[in-house]
């Protein structure tokens, strides 16, 4: 009886919306994981782009995968 209710687009909406909330977490650990592991960041770059990151998370990861320099080493090996 529970799922008449619920219909298939709203389940399919819901899943969307749980996998974009997912890959949001994960795009958020894979920049500070580059963040602290660069070996061209001071100190400061560091905790003022972690701080960016954490206050302002849309805009912060985006800018941040932007404007971070090219590396010749991967992100994550």
């Amino acid at each position: 009886m529970l799922a008449v209710d619920y219909p298939f687009l709203d389940i399919f909406w819901t899943m969307f919306i749980f996998f974009c909330w997912v890959i949001f977490i994960w795009l958020l650990i894979m920049v500070l994981l580059d963040n602290f592991r660069r070996q061209d960041h001071s100190g400061w770059a560091k905790a003022s782009w972690t701080l960016f990151v954490i206050f302002v998370p849309l805009i912060g990861v985006l800018i941040y995968m932007i404007a971070r320099p090219q590396t010749t080493e991967p992100m994550l090996t």
